[in-house]
């Protein structure tokens, strides 16, 4: 089983340092969330994930969520670690008081969700759900709806999934088959079925808030004729308890290649009781609000996944023994593999990665607060604006790179890496779903150079653009070469944009070709934008931590070396167009 150890000093670090965001301090509802509260928060968080859940993730993979007698059952322990979680009130830490939560920012729920994401992304997948279930019902259901479910939600008594997928359509939901029947009491009837449904039975929680999207009766064909419906697995009576139990079945489990301790459910719906959410035909915008935030935490889940697979290929490359340097000095023995030019590299490239990341994700998180709840609209939508841009970027670019560094961890531990033995390879299994669930990444790059960079409230990602020449062009003389780097890598990706600005106009395939590559283009400049953020912090304080600074210093520049140069070769791949892949002859 691989160890871990949260990264509390650079989550800190970027708390206490890098809340540089102006509108986000003006949020007078975090002014009590200080850094020696999130300091505690943050250590008990390391706890219950190094000591609880870790172990989880091993018991998961052998022993998978299986349905028997028409119970699905989670692997041994989950129970008992769940209730543990829900007990010390974990699923509560980002929700709204009102309704039993803490009321923590993203600046500091984001942290949490990278360590769940290491130590067990099957587990944490049994509450992540819930959380955006809950945030779909906070912003679109009824003040009846919401005090009637949420609660309880809040409390991880009951849990939550989002049921969009049907045998006939993924990406595609203007064809959902599922339909809701209007009954003379207001509620609906939902019949169809629904696969691959993340937690979409266990027994873990007393009752399962389904949200399911479906058509009504009278609705138009399409995107357009999509609602809304809130479906309990069991009906909930008028007093708050649990009734009798609805028209919803587990037709099967999925066998997996790697989170196999989820369960990913096929779910029956049978003249189910449902209850519509916020106005009919405007299901899919409301989902939205649900599938965007989780885009951004399933690209903190690559994040996670890379740090526990640096971790533990550190630890294996300073304890293994394998040939000699160039500059060896040892007389009979071995060199550590640690000593060896292409493991380090191997090693600087995650752990440059990681760090960019975890940086850029915390500014999303202050972006994505400012959109949530700055009283000014226009600071609040161009926040709301940046979240959109970014939240493609995040998704993918983390959770590919994931794959890359945890197929690098396999390598770096050699054969022990592909056996079970070391729990290496069954991290690079569980991270393979995450370019492909919540919209595979190249649907996610498509959604980016069609309809992120451009919209109704102007050029974004000019404004993007513009807002890091202005936040990078610093005085300090030790940080312009950085700065000067970036700036020739911003000219690229402003290059890059209008050629797809250009090709939309003249030939689309051009840009859906290019698309991927746009998007790592963006994704590596804007880890770039954090570094400089990071750097600039490191040379400001570097007397006061000269180790950790130090630290941050020489991998920043591993990043400007040696990764950074991968955003000009997507570019110049990009603008080679597509002709030939669009008149290829396959055979």
């Amino acid at each position: 089983m691989p160890n871990y150890t949260a990264p509390l000093d650079d989550m800190l670090f970027l708390f206490e340092k890098l809340r540089d965001n102006k509108n986000y301090n003006e949020l007078e509802k975090y002014n009590e969330v200080n850094s020696d509260l999130v300091k505690d928060i943050l250590g008990e968080a390391a706890k219950i994930s190094e000591n609880l859940i870790l172990p989880l993730a091993l018991s998961g993979d052998e022993n998978p969520a299986q349905l028997e007698n028409g119970v699905v059952r989670t692997p041994p322990g989950y129970k008992e670690a769940y209730n543990k979680y829900i007990e010390d009130g974990w699923i509560s830490l980002s929700c709204d008081p009102k309704y039993g939560g803490q009321g923590m920012p993203k600046t500091v729920s984001a942290f949490f969700d990278e360590m769940l994401s290491s130590a067990s992304l099957s587990f944490k997948l049994y509450s992540e759900l819930t959380i955006g279930a809950y945030n779909c019902l906070l912003r679109h259901a009824t003040d009846e709806m919401k005090d009637k479910y949420l609660p309880k939600m809040v409390e991880g008594k009951w849990s939550g999934t989002m049921c969009l997928t049907e045998p006939i359509c993924g990406t595609d939901l203007g064809m959902l088959k599922t339909k809701a029947v209007e009954q003379k009491d207001g509620t609906f009837k939902i019949s169809g079925q629904k696969i691959f449904i993340t937690s979409g039975d266990h027994d873990l929680t007393e009752n399962i808030i389904h949200l399911v999207i479906a058509r009504a009766s009278d609705s138009p064909t399409g995107t357009k004729g999509i609602s809304l419906f809130l479906v309990p697995k069991y009906i909930v009576n008028e007093d708050g308890s649990i009734g009798q139990r609805n028209g919803v079945s587990t037709g099967s489990v999925e066998h997996k290649m790697g989170i196999k301790g989820s369960a990913t459910c096929v779910l029956n719906f049978d003249e189910a009781v449902g209850y519509m959410i916020g106005p009919k035909n405007k299901g899919l915008n409301q989902m939205f609000t649900m599938m965007n935030l989780e885009r951004i935490v399933v690209g903190i889940q690559g994040l996670g996944i890379s740090e526990i697979a640096y971790q533990n290929s550190l630890s294996y490359a300073k304890e293994r023994k394998q040939g000699k340097t160039n500059n060896s000095k040892s007389i009979n023995g071995s060199d550590l593999i640690i000593e060896h030019a292409d493991i380090r590299r191997s090693l600087l490239n995650m752990k440059s990665i990681i760090e960019g990341e975890r940086a850029l994700c915390f500014w999303l998180s202050q972006q994505t607060e400012v959109s949530l709840y700055h009283s000014d609209e226009k600071i609040k939508q161009e926040a709301s604006d940046y979240v959109s841009l970014m939240t493609p970027v995040v998704k993918s670019l983390f959770t590919d790179l994931a794959m890359e560094i945890t197929s690098d961890a396999m390598q770096i531990h050699g054969g022990y890496g592909f056996t079970k033995d070391q729990g290496i390879e069954q991290l690079y299994r569980d991270n393979r779903i995450t370019p492909i669930y919540e919209g595979t990444n190249s649907v996610q790059a498509a959604d980016l150079v069609f309809r992120k960079l451009i919209n109704k409230n102007g050029d974004i990602i000019n404004k993007f653009i513009e807002t890091i020449k202005f936040e990078t062009n610093s005085k300090n003389e030790k940080l312009k070469t950085f700065s000067k780097e970036l700036n020739n890598y911003v000219d690229i990706l402003s290059k890059f944009s209008d050629w797809i600005k250009d090709r939309h106009v003249n030939d689309k395939d051009d840009v859906s070709a290019a698309a991927n590559d746009y998007l790592k283009t963006l994704g590596f400049v804007s880890l770039a934008y954090a570094w400089i953020k990071v750097l600039e912090v490191s040379y400001k304080d570097y007397d006061s931590n000269k180790k950790f600074y130090d630290d941050k210093i020489n991998t920043a520049k591993f990043f400007f070396e040696k990764v950074l140069p991968r955003a000009e070769f997507h570019y110049k791949s990009a603008i080679s167009g597509s002709s030939n892949i669009m008149n290829f002859k396959f055979n």
